[in-house]
């Protein structure tokens, strides 16, 4: 499990700027000249879910205790914060054109230097996606520097827990190598303001792995090479000693379970570089993996591969897992742990041995897992498991019992080898795609994303206590509506095992799946809308299949043949009889008048050809909508979508919704992700659209934020943005 890729495929407007064009602070998207920054007058601040997305790098500092950093494939970059016990956001000044520098291909640190940090962002390698970055800080991350790249990187794609593929020369702090995809090495000898491409024995490949890590053993720099197909004479694994000639390593393990470079750690006592493999970069789509060691003095390998893949698995299977995440301990020569990875069936490990891998210890068996901070980790389970896709493993250089390991969700902690927590408070990596304010109830929040489904948010500042939504758990969710006029009941649907859509009568807090469901939920379940009084539900499907009906919560369902094909159900909140649906293939709104049995084309020409424009309904009045067409503009329809009217104040919007009003004010307050100057931000209007004030600023940014928003029916001020890969941030008015 992961934060799940970005949906939003079209290309964001930006610039590709060529290597060495400058440095300047990573604030704002530069599609367009960006208006200054004023205070919000907002503390922002994330609904804590605890992680919920893939730990694809951590990296304790060699020379500094109590100092870390933690990458993601999707949400950025952290910083471990001793004194308080928690991870520090670093890149969420990343803005809406720049959405594609929120993955961390690599991150690195300069053992000579200990405000020294760098990163390398770029989420994607297709040609739809910008190209990449380095920041580079001299402050731990507090403030950066960047430098455009002419390459892409892919830290959303197939290695990503592999590296890093960012190193600081042990030679000399200004030299910097960066491994890239498709492009070979590159070289930076100014700290990472400039970098050049170098000459490479292997060449460059199309397959998307290339230079899959970079690390220092001695004066000697390694890299691995991750499109070998591992058989002799075709190297994987090269070095260099003088930073300029490389050279393959010879006598290096060949064979399909040595085909890729995984990861590599160096023992500076014993002299010994340990490399983990696959025959695959991970983190799926392994079946087989090693582990070897080489002494760099005597140039002798020898595989110390704990358990060797293949083996029966009690039940009939194989036991198929490659080896991902390695780390040696700075204090005890030969003591070092690694991880499977991919290990399905017998559930992944980490192993530690104490000789130099002659023999090794799996550290799964005696561990107690305690979840009580982010009990969503069971997944519906009795109790968790200790993890899969284990491809971040480090080892705190002061303190040899504690270890940390990567999983799909989370970063486990121990310091005894035995007891283990998450280590993740801080970190919020979930890709969130629908959000509900209830107007009464326990919870102020109701969330929906990607691999985790939904939650129920008693409190916005703990993990909620019930964990993922379950009856049944969802593993996305891909949709969720209350009835506006009964908010007790609400329905959701996702992909899930065990059925795909469900329903509460307790605002959320417990939930029972539909006695029967449309057949054609399992392989494409859609959004799901119930009607202002709960008693109608219409879920639809894909743009091939036809949406349907239920007038006996989830018991029957019939067709609905006139709701436009893959339309979003949008339910009025007043009349239980009316429902409405944007067709964005045509660009015409279509609306229903008999509880969603037939619908009929009303205002056209709106716009088409993009599946993600957006209908809200304006809460407590019947046929009032709003249409965000993204850079079309705003629209807003007072006689249920008969006529539309563009919205004057604002030339782009994205996603919209409303919360309490302001203190005198007749309308609620309306929060939007649009453009109303020069840059994409957060906005909220206290006087129906016809002014805006932007609430968030420069240092809050996330990235891409155009899946959902909505204010708080309950506190006026506090608006709720769903982000794609750092979960879901609330901010509120500083008072």
């Amino acid at each position: 499990m992961h934060a799940s890729s970005l949906s939003r495929r079209a290309v964001i407007a930006g610039t590709a700027v060529a290597a060495a064009a400058g440095t300047l602070p990573l604030t704002q998207g530069r599609a367009r000249a960006a208006a200054p920054e004023a205070p919000s007058g907002y503390r922002w601040r994330n609904a804590v879910q605890g992680g919920t997305g893939f730990i694809t790098g951590v990296l304790f500092h060699p020379s500094v205790k109590g100092l870390a950093y933690l990458r993601t494939d999707i949400g950025g970059a952290y910083r471990w914060d001793d004194r308080t016990d928690r991870w520090i956001p670093l890149t969420d000044h990343i803005g809406w054109d720049d959405w594609n520098l929120l993955g961390v291909e690599a991150m690195a640190v300069d053992p000579a230097h200990p405000d020294r940090v760098y990163l390398a962002l770029g989420t994607y390698t297709q040609s739809w996606a910008g190209n990449g970055a380095v920041l580079r800080s001299e402050d731990r991350g507090a403030t950066w520097q960047r430098t455009d790249l002419t390459v892409k990187l892919g830290a959303n794609e197939d290695g990503r827990g592999c590296g890093e593929r960012l190193l600081v020369d042990p030679r000399d702090s200004d030299t910097l190598w960066l491994g890239t995809r498709h492009d070979g090495l590159l070289k930076s000898t100014d700290r990472g303001a400039s970098w050049k491409a170098v000459s490479f024995p292997a060449a460059a490949s199309a397959t998307g792995q290339g230079v899959t890590l970079l690390v220092a053993a001695g004066r000697s720099v390694y890299a691995g090479w991750g499109d070998s197909d591992g058989t002799a004479g075709k190297p994987n694994l090269y070095r260099t000693s003088d930073g300029t000639t490389w050279e393959a390593v010879p006598g290096q393990p060949t064979g399909t379970a040595a085909k890729v470079p995984v990861r590599a750690a160096y023992d500076r006592h014993t002299r010994e570089l340990y490399v983990s493999y696959g025959d695959a970069p991970g983190p799926n789509g392994q079946s087989d993996g090693s582990v070897h060691k080489l002494r760099t003095t005597t140039g002798k390998w020898t595989e110390v591969t704990p358990v060797k893949p293949g083996g029966p698995t009690g039940d009939g299977g194989t036991d198929s897992f490659a080896y991902g995440g390695v780390a040696v301990d700075a204090r005890r020569p030969g003591t070092v742990v690694v991880a499977t990875n991919n290990r399905w069936s017998l559930v992944d490990t980490v192993y530690r041995t104490t000789d130099g891998g002659r023999t090794w210890t799996s550290l799964k068996e005696k561990a107690v897992l305690d979840v009580s901070e982010t009990p969503y980790l069971t997944f519906g389970a009795d109790k968790p498991k200790f993890g899969w896709w284990i491809q971040a493993v480090g080892l705190d250089p002061y303190d040899s019992r504690h270890v940390v390991y990567g999983t799909g969700a989370t970063l486990y902690g121990t310091r005894d080898l035995r007891h283990w927590a998450p280590q993740i408070r801080g970190v919020e990596e979930a890709s969130a795609r629908h959000l509900i304010s209830p107007p009464t109830g326990t919870a102020h929040l109701l969330s929906g994303c990607g691999d985790v489904g939904v939650m129920y948010h008693e409190r916005l500042t703990a993990s909620p206590s019930r964990g993922m939504a379950t009856n049944p758990v969802f593993s996305t969710a891909t949709g969720l509506s209350l009835a506006a006029a009964r908010p007790s009941y609400v329905v959701r649907s996702g992909w899930g095992d065990h059925g795909n859509g469900a329903f509460s009568n307790d605002g959320g807090r417990t939930w029972a799946p539909f006695t029967t469901q449309p057949a054609v939920a399992k392989s494409a379940p859609g959004p799901i809308a119930a009607n202002a009084d709960g008693s109608v539900l219409l879920w639809s499907f894909g743009t091939a299949d036809p949406s349907y009906r239920s007038a006996d919560n989830g018991v029957t369902w019939s067709e609905t043949a006139t709701f436009p094909k893959g339309a979003k159900p949008v339910a009025d909140p007043v009349d239980p009889a009316r429902f409405y649906a944007f067709d964005t293939t045509t660009g015409t709104l279509f609306a229903g008048t008999d509880s969603g049995r037939t619908f009929t084309a009303r205002a056209t020409g709106l716009d088409s050809g993009d599946t993600e424009f957006q209908l809200v309904a304006a809460p407590g009045r019947s046929g009032d909508l709003w249409l965000s067409l993204k850079w079309n503009g705003l629209y807003r329809s007072t006689d249920g979508g008969a006529t539309f009217t563009k919205v004057s104040s604002c030339w782009a919007s994205y996603t919209l919704g409303f919360g309490k009003a302001a203190e005198g004010a007749s309308y609620p307050a309306i929060y939007m992700v649009g453009s109303v100057e020069s840059i994409t931000a957060v906005y909220r209007s206290d006087d129906e659209a016809k002014t805006w004030t932007r609430i968030n600023d420069d240092r809050h940014q996330w990235g891409w934020t155009g899946a959902a928003i909505t204010g708080d029916p309950r506190v006026y001020g506090r608006v709720y943005i769903a982000t794609n890969g750092r979960g879901v941030q609330y901010g509120d008015p500083v008072r």
